[in-house]
């Protein structure tokens, strides 16, 4: 399966690095641009998380680990310009 992604998707420096974080830690499963199913059927697309929680209440679950979400999601933890870079990216795409 090809991932597309358009960098039309990202506009700002912080939207494109981002971008570049989900693309290298998140496509493996999610969905990460504007249209696409998930990889993995559990993993949400990421256009639709702002359906599901205010984008913003993930900087939290961001900096202390995601160990949950979906049961073959990796535990990792971000540092803050990383989880501002992709928070920016996932508002994006509201």
């Amino acid at each position: 399966m090809l991932l597309m992604v358009s960098t039309a998707s990202a506009s700002t420096d912080v939207e494109r690095r981002g971008l570049v974080f989900a693309k290298s830690h998140c496509a493996r499963c999610h969905a990460i641009g504007r249209t696409g199913k998930s990889r993995l059927k559990k993993a949400p697309p990421f256009r639709t998380l702002h359906n599901h929680y205010p984008v913003e209440t993930l900087a939290e679950a961001f900096a202390e680990g995601i160990y949950t979400g979906h049961s073959k999601m990796p535990a990792f933890e971000l540092e803050p310009d990383q989880i501002n870079d992709l928070l920016s990216y996932l508002k994006s795409l509201e």
